[in-house]
């Protein structure tokens, strides 16, 4: 039995680490999904005055944003170069760039 156990603990364990890495952080997310390069690299810095920008805003709101943006919702002339980005990342992923959004200052 303890044989067992001893033998199954490094499989536990690399299930644990591919778990945690299944998820990028929102930092990594906001750069590989192309948000910088619209609202800025510090997400402060939009390229058009119109633009929103997104450092230190509501968790809850930019989430709300961004799936409404993706399912359609959300439509007008600001979000439509948006709609295309937002059918490359999915819920999860938005969540962890809310996230990391709203705890910049």
């Amino acid at each position: 039995m303890n044989r067992v156990k001893v033998a199954m603990l490094p499989l536990a364990l690399l299930g644990l680490s591919l778990s945690a890495g299944a998820f990028a952080d929102g930092a990594d997310l906001y750069k590989t999904k192309t948000c910088w390069s619209c609202h800025g690299k510090d997400a402060k810095t939009p390229i058009m005055p119109t633009y929103p920008k997104l450092a230190g805003q509501n968790e809850a709101y930019l989430l709300q944003q961004m799936k409404d943006i993706k399912s359609g919702v959300r439509s007008n002339g600001q979000s439509a170069a948006m709609k295309g980005v937002m059918g490359l990342v999915n819920e999860q992923e938005m969540a962890e760039i809310a996230k990391w959004l709203a705890g910049l200052k």
